[in-house]
């Protein structure tokens, strides 16, 4: 067990390079299970949910190892299709392999995945894809149990655009017979990145970004190096970082469309940002006003994923905000460890009404889940005094070396056993 200790009040300033995205990787390395071919994924970042996703490829028989931060994969040895429930539940993109399995093997077993508790994210919509491509699928005992001696392509109407499903039913759908055609799809930059990757190793998909998914079935997959996308979660936490303390920040490799909408708001909110090529810089050098409405919508709209930090921001701004949380019923946990360190949010079902207070108080506060504790960590960054962060387990699923990045930035910000 470890914490982070935080003394707050310092601005921020320099330079920081962000990592590749956390959630184009984990689905690329599920992907990698579908080729015998030699797989290079270029810079993975070193977070907990990577680690995780390689020991699974292990237990499936992968061979998978680091060359510096390039991980190599070779998938030839492959020769399990169950994964056990001690590693499904520690990691929720465990369920990505579903896909991949049945493509590989025709069959999947696979425990009910876990991750952060953040409310309901049943895996409803991707057994009913998968149904649609002639999987038959029991649960059992916690388990889910999936069987296909013939993938055939079909149309997959999706209730709700989810992002896993979306995913899942493409990895499936790669070695199918015939063509699928996945509508209303997911539109998140991640999908897009996993259909550049299936096309590196020779699969046929075409539509990912827009509501309508192609996938033309082939027969062999082959080897590739690949590199992911910058992780635009990671981009925005840093950004919304320099805007809560102050101070002048560069982000160095970034896609800045990719986060348009917060950009947005942090304009609205004051912050001065530039755009060049693949940088960002943000300037912050006042109190900021609030944003008076936000809601998380799918992409292109505001990330689910940037909605903690943004809350934490507006609760030092002036004004008032009302925030709304449109993906997950529960992912306001981390406003009564705000309240500790001084902010005024009142939570009515999905909407936290934010009324702007002068600056944070430190305290010691505890980490629920991934990016309520990155929130958190922000928080404690602007607070008057000495802070503690506990459970940062949660925070290490995500970013790799948040606490060198931010100290490199002027953060007094120390990491420490318990």
């Amino acid at each position: 067990m470890e914490k982070y200790v935080i003394n707050g009040g310092n601005k921020l300033y320099g330079s920081v390079k962000i990592q590749s995205a956390k959630n184009s990787v984990l689905p690329i390395l599920a992907a990698a299970v579908l080729t015998d071919g030699e797989v290079c994924i270029k810079d993975v970042p070193d977070i907990t949910d990577v680690g995780n996703m390689v020991r699974i490829l292990t237990r499936l028989g992968c061979k998978a190892a680091f060359e510096g931060r390039d991980l190599i994969i070779d998938s030839s040895t492959a020769d399990c299709f169950e994964i056990p429930g001690g590693l499904a539940h520690e990691l929720r993109s465990s369920v990505f392999l579903l896909g991949s399995l049945i493509s590989r093997f025709r069959m999947a077993k696979i425990a009910f995945p876990g991750g952060c508790d953040i409310g309901l994210r049943p895996v409803d919509l991707h057994l009913t894809g998968l149904k649609r491509l002639g999987v038959e699928i029991e649960e059992q005992n916690g388990y889910i149990l999936c069987s296909c001696p013939k993938l055939k392509g079909n149309e997959i109407m999706l209730d709700c655009p989810s992002v896993g499903a979306t995913e899942n039913i493409m990895l499936a759908a790669v070695k199918a017979e015939g063509i699928t055609v996945i509508k209303n799809a997911a539109r998140e930059p991640e999908i897009e990145d996993l259909q550049k990757f299936l096309n590196a190793i020779g699969a046929r998909v075409s539509g990912a970004g827009s509501g309508t998914v192609r996938v033309e079935g082939v027969k062999t997959l082959n080897g590739a190096v690949f590199s992911p996308i910058p992780d635009r979660i990671e981009a925005g936490t840093f950004l919304v970082a320099a805007a809560m303390c102050g101070g002048e920040v560069e982000l160095d490799g970034v896609i800045a469309e990719n986060i348009s909408s917060l950009l947005h708001k942090l304009r609205e909110n004051g912050c001065n940002i530039g755009i060049k090529n693949d940088k960002i810089y943000l300037e912050s050098s006042k109190r900021l006003t609030a944003v008076k409405s936000i809601e998380t919508q799918p992409y292109p709209g505001f990330p689910t994923d940037l909605q903690a930090q943004i809350t934490a921001l507006n609760s030092i701004c002036k004004g008032q905000s009302i925030i709304t949380e449109n993906l997950f019923e529960t992912r306001f946990k981390y406003v009564p460890e705000l309240r500790k360190m001084g902010a005024d949010i009142t939570v009515v079902n999905r909407s936290a009404f934010v009324r702007g207070v002068e600056g944070f108080k430190g305290a010691t506060v505890v980490a629920h889940d991934l990016r309520g504790g990155a929130a958190l960590v922000l928080a404690a960054l602007a607070a008057d005094g000495r802070s503690e962060v506990l459970d940062i387990s949660h925070i290490d699923r995500g970013y790799g070396a948040f606490d060198a990045k931010l100290r490199k930035l002027g953060g007094d910000i120390t990491r420490v056993a318990v």
